[in-house]
């Protein structure tokens, strides 16, 4: 099987390491895309464009989007001719964009904390340990701290991403805090029709819990063509 994992917007392609070589071991082909991270105005159809390009000869690849990644997902899906989503830990678009959804928003899907922020987490190795990687043992953190990049695809925040009829698998940690779990599990069911797979840990359950994940990425099936 061929799988493609997209980067959140705390975390460079080498986040995707330790899963993907679990995966490669066990005889599947992956790659991890590198999206713009100076390029606010694309669209999500440029980023997915680029990673059309960078997936190359990938076929019905299980599509795998982390966090803010997720808004990506349908245009990605779309240009890749995805057989299957994965979304970990992953915002799922709604029927406005995220920047309308926020705008009502009463503290819903983001951990207060979370959004008190001022700065970016990336800038503050504290703060990004806080959040990201306060499950991982010491040797977790420092190769999570090692991947820290902010990637802020600020257009993508105003536009309305439309879901692909694709099947979906959420993986949900349950000791997220950056997007509330109650928030995750609810949109896991309402707009993706699935009930979540829930798993111990954060919000980056690739840097602290490889196994976990590539075992639930392992059993994800694609859909019909």
């Amino acid at each position: 099987m061929d799988y493609v994992f997209v980067h959140g917007t705390t975390q460079s392609p080498a986040a995707w390491r330790p899963v993907e070589e679990l995966l490669r071991q066990r005889g599947h082909r992956t790659v991890a895309v590198d999206l713009p991270t100076d390029r606010p105005e694309l669209r999500a159809v440029d980023y997915a464009a680029i990673v059309r390009a960078q997936a190359g000869d990938a076929l019905a690849p299980i599509l795998v989007g982390h966090s803010g990644a997720g808004l990506l997902m349908p245009a990605i899906a779309r240009a890749v001719g995805a057989s299957h989503l994965v979304w970990v830990a992953a915002m799922v678009p709604g029927p406005v964009s995220l920047a309308d959804e926020l705008a009502v928003d009463t503290g819903e899907m983001f951990n207060p904390e979370w959004r008190s922020l001022t700065e970016p987490p990336t800038a503050d190795p504290v703060v990004a340990s806080y959040f990201l990687f306060h499950d991982c043992d010491l040797a977790g953190v420092r190769a999570g701290l090692r991947t820290l990049r902010l990637f802020y695809p600020a257009a993508t925040y105003r536009e309305v991403h439309e879901l692909p009829d694709l099947p979906s698998t959420y993986v949900l940690p349950r000791d997220d805090r950056t997007l509330r779990p109650s928030w995750m599990r609810r949109a896991a069911r309402e707009r993706l029709g699935v009930e979540a797979i829930e798993v111990d840990g954060g919000h980056c359950p690739q840097t602290s819990r490889p196994e976990t994940l590539a075992a639930v990425l392992g059993a994800a099936r694609p859909g019909p063509p």
